[in-house]
């Protein structure tokens, strides 16, 4: 289990690590035909700073072997704002006095069809976690709903057991997508005092399910801005390795949220700038030329132009036209986000800035029927 490994770190040398890293090191990681855990460090640290165009040219030159100029375009589709877990950073906390809602059949339906005349192929099912309203039986229905109408079905629900993992596999999920938030234990009980998603090695363990459960792709990341964002993404690192090199079978992928603004009853809450757009730059090349074969997604939570200058960055995947509301396609379009979308230029927009840049628009995932899953 990957606690047993992150049980063997310590969270304050890692920064010590991290912050005393010097530019011959960097300059190291640059020159190293493969990046070790402390190369990583090196390209995440201050000291890299002065070689981010260097570092931005590599991570494009290794994108482009990999993935070739191809972009994916994926939506998600919020199916509850219900949840029982407090949460300090997200407006669906269960202390916020909001109008909680869960689509019915109907509903599902309508906002897929809206999504399907985007063009959209691969959708990510989101709710909050709260397992009276959307426990693993609205799950499984859900994707028996959905299934024959998009090739891919991914999820961003409450963790679960090893086996709901197979019973939804079986059930036509392709992708669980399962951010730790902080891998800082104490900040995440700070940020978690109430409700199952306060139990931080359950949340941990995850991702080991899902590599049990065989389920195709696992999305990694950290909550950039609840803790140091170089210690987080170190240990997403960290992570991603180990998950590697146990679940061989399975594909990864990562995302780099920031924090954004959120609505907290008839106020809203706003965060400091948690890392500059440089930094994240930094951040999404430094794991480009940790791993080349990590597929890099980023959210419509950016800015038009920052998404855009991104694309020849490492960047495999995007959202686009996102509504993170229960309805927001179609049924409840004014109902309450789960945060501010900053890009909410719709998907066609988005493809033909993607084109403009000679990039090729990839509507769904890989087709599963080309890899033998």
């Amino acid at each position: 289990m990957f606690r047993d490994l992150f049980d063997t770190y310590c969270w304050e040398e890692v920064v010590g690590q991290i912050y005393t890293a010097t530019p011959r090191q960097v300059e190291a990681a640059l020159a190293a035909p493969t990046r070790s855990l402390a190369d990583f460090a090196a390209l995440i640290s201050p000291a890299a700073r002065p070689y981010l165009e260097t570092m931005a040219r590599l991570s494009h030159e290794r994108t482009l072997r990999r993935f070739g100029k191809t972009m994916q375009l994926y939506a998600p589709l919020y199916l509850s704002n219900e949840c029982q877990n407090i949460c300090t950073y997200c407006a669906f906390s269960v202390d916020n006095k909001i109008r909680r809602k869960t689509l019915t059949d109907s509903e599902i339906l309508e906002e897929a069809a809206a999504l399907k005349a985007m063009g959209y192929e691969h959708i990510l099912l989101v709710t909050g976690e709260a397992v009276p309203f959307v426990g693993v039986p609205y799950l499984r229905h859900s994707l028996a709903l959905l299934r024959d109408q998009f090739p891919h079905l991914s999820m961003e629900v409450q963790p679960l057991d090893q086996q709901d993992y197979e019973l939804l596999r079986d059930d036509g999920l392709h992708a669980v997508l399962v951010y730790q938030e902080t891998y800082h234990k104490d900040a995440y009980k700070t940020h978690h005092p109430k409700g199952k998603k306060s139990n931080f090695y359950y949340r941990l363990d995850t991702p080991d399910r899902l590599g049990k459960a065989g389920i195709h792709k696992i999305g990694l990341g950290a909550l950039l801005g609840l803790e140091d964002w170089r210690a987080d993404s170190f240990f997403t690192a960290l992570h991603l390795r180990y998950l590697e090199k146990t679940y061989w079978k399975s594909r990864f992928s990562l995302s780099f949220p920031r924090l954004r603004p959120i609505q907290l009853g008839e106020s809203s809450r706003s965060f400091r700038d948690v890392m500059t757009d440089a930094e994240l730059v930094q951040l999404i090349c430094a794991f480009r030329l940790f791993d080349e074969d990590v597929e890099l997604s980023l959210s419509t939570r950016e800015a038009p132009k920052f998404r855009d200058a991104l694309i020849r960055l490492g960047i495999t995947s995007l959202s686009a036209g996102s509504k993170t509301n229960p309805g927001g396609y179609s049924v409840e379009p004014q109902s309450l986000e789960q945060f501010e979308i900053s890009d909410e230029r719709s998907p066609s927009e988005m493809a033909e800035i993607i084109r403009r840049q000679g990039y090729s628009v990839v509507w769904k995932d890989w087709d599963t029927s080309l890899t033998g899953v």
